[in-house]
């Protein structure tokens, strides 16, 4: 299928920008169009340079807006869906996390339908997924055993909704007459250069003398970096328009990790910063029970403000679960059906995310340098 176009959502944030490099090397790909809410000045300025190798149209619209939505899937061949709020300590309201997430994604089915777009790639989370327990362990999950998030704080909840949306519009009918082809990737917690979650980890330690907090020594996760999780979206892409690989592929969600070894949070912050100074806090933390009750206590307190103030708890069970279970997922379905084989090795990853980080601490020494002057 030659002059096909990709319409790529959340495209100024940290994985979209991952993918739109990597798409600049699919076969016969004529446009490639970035929808985001804000795009910082950086993000543009690289954009503008990747516009001497391919058509790229940069969109700002939000995912609410049916009319924006409708005009960027006009004439798309491929929507690859990563925008969403990414929020586990309910600093948005709630209302805001579910539309985005979840009344957004539908919107955006609808969209295709509308202008005939016939592959649709979701970036679901493994939180769709788990933990639900912090007593539980899962190791190696699969695909296969159906887990799903009992949660109902609206970052798991929403993604949740958002998933099953779109593996349900799988087969729809196109106004013009074709089928939509649907499936949904379900990557690990995703770390390498230029991740926000890492950046305010390693900004919050830099303003405490280099120590890293030390809240999540109990999880043991199999994290995937960014180039990883990106390629998995190219394969994805390329199975659905593949008519011999799509049957096996639409409808279906998969797991995305890689070789990264499987560890705790922390042992994954100080593994990338130590080269930098960084260290962990050696104090000794509150049991997982007692915090995880204690979270418990001030979501009441939240809820009883409510009615006369709006107070946010530094933590919630949902959190205090998250960071401190045993929860690692198998890559071997995506393996299978996809082709999917991690591009970087754990070497590789660790080297270019501990780059960045030192480019982190570089700049953090000049600002403090430019404040005393």
């Amino acid at each position: 299928m030659a002059g096909w176009s990709c319409l790529v959502t959340g495209g100024g944030g940290f994985l979209g920008q991952r993918i739109v490099h990597l798409l600049l090397e699919e076969k016969d790909l004529q446009e490639i169009r970035v929808l985001d809410k804000v795009f910082k000045p950086e993000v543009l300025e690289e954009f503008s340079k990747l516009q001497s190798k391919i058509k790229l149209t940069v969109l700002e619209g939000d995912i609410l807006d049916e009319q924006c939505l409708k005009g960027a899937c006009q004439g798309t061949s491929v929507v690859i869906h990563t925008a969403c709020i990414i929020d586990t300590c309910n600093v948005f309201r709630r209302e805001t996390i579910m539309n985005v997430n979840a009344k957004g994604t539908q919107l955006l089915l609808e969209a295709c339908v509308q202008a005939s777009v016939p592959v649709f790639i979701h970036t679901s989370t493994i939180e769709v997924a788990g933990p639900n327990s912090y007593r539980e362990i899962i190791q190696n999950a699969c695909e296969e055993e159906r887990l799903e998030t009992a949660w109902s704080a609206p970052y798991p909840l929403s993604k949740k909704l958002a998933e099953k949306a779109v593996l349900e519009a799988n087969g729809w009918a196109l106004k013009n007459g074709g089928t939509l082809y649907t499936c949904a990737l379900r990557p690990m917690y995703i770390y390498g250069e230029g991740s926000p979650i890492t950046s305010d980890h390693m900004t919050k330690a830099l303003k405490n003398n280099g120590l890293l907090t030390n809240n999540c020594k109990f999880s043991r996760v199999n994290p995937v970096y960014v180039g990883n999780a990106a390629w998995a979206h190219i394969l994805a892409l390329r199975a659905l328009r593949d008519p011999r690989k799509a049957p096996s592929v639409q409808g279906q969600f998969y797991y995305i990790s890689d070789d990264t070894p499987p560890q705790s949070y922390d042992d994954l912050n100080y593994t990338l910063g130590k080269e930098w100074g960084f260290r962990l806090d050696s104090r000794r933390s509150l049991p997982v029970s007692l915090k995880y009750w204690l979270a418990f206590l001030l979501e009441i307190v939240s809820f009883l403000l409510s009615p006369i103030y709006n107070y946010k708890p530094p933590f919630n069970r949902h959190l205090v679960t998250l960071s401190n279970s045993v929860f690692t997922c198998s890559y071997k379905k995506a393996q299978r059906e996809l082709g999917y084989e991690p591009v970087f090795t754990w070497e590789e990853a660790k080297h270019k995310t501990k780059e960045w980080i030192g480019f982190l601490v570089k700049q953090h020494k000049e600002t403090l340098k430019t404040k005393t002057h």
